[in-house]
């Protein structure tokens, strides 16, 4: 796998609101919130499961193995990152251990404000951590539930492999183009998907 000229996606920066949040423990480890990067205004949000240390250094221009890949694989399926936002489960980057259901729990505030104001057209879930935060289910898994979509209240959601298992299984770089490409061809059609969380006829 080779990288294909990554770039630096800007950041937003995080309401007040959340940057002095204290709604768990995190908020003892945390360097500072990290909200999301690339386009506010994206019709495709992508989750991640939390920051790590190249989003814990701000002002740092590297580009992580993480965002290499995502990008490689957007570039392969002709997704246009410039339509896409970047989030994460978690806003602040953990250190240590730490009660990993109570942060979820805690930081989905911060998730569902996002989407409220941002409304996004779609969302894909990058990994089983961010598959089962959004889905609020510990059991489903990326393998399982992948070329589908799914309604989650009210917003279509697919998922796939977090960029950091693609890079170190480059086998599965092929099924990570392919879902990225279920979304490129989604975000040009209208309409909602069906109710619940099951996929959709025909998807």
């Amino acid at each position: 796998m080779t990288d294909n000229d990554p770039i630096t996606l800007p950041e937003e920066a995080a309401p007040l609101y959340a940057a002095s949040c204290r709604l768990c423990e995190l908020a003892n480890q945390r360097t500072r919130v990290i909200w999301g990067e690339g386009n506010p205004e994206g019709r495709v949000i992508m989750l991640l499961d939390n920051p790590g240390a190249r989003e814990d250094r701000e002002g740092r221009t590297f580009v992580c193995g993480t965002r290499a890949t995502l990008q490689l694989g957007a570039a392969e399926a002709g997704l246009d990152m410039n339509d896409v936002y970047v989030t994460y489960v978690l806003k602040c980057r953990p250190i240590r251990k730490y009660d990993k259901e109570a942060a979820r729990n805690s930081c989905r505030a911060h998730l569902l404000s996002q989407l409220e104001q941002k409304r996004p057209k779609l969302m894909i879930c990058l990994g089983n951590v961010a598959v089962q935060a959004f889905f609020q289910d510990p059991e489903v898994e990326v393998k399982r539930l992948r070329g589908s979509w799914y309604d989650i209240d009210g917003l279509p959601t697919t998922v796939s492999y977090h960029p950091l298992a693609v890079r170190r299984r480059p086998g599965l770089m092929r099924l990570f183009v392919e879902d990225l490409r279920r979304v490129v061809v989604r975000s040009v059609e209208t309409g909602t998907a069906a109710g619940g969380s099951r996929p959709e006829e025909g998807s």
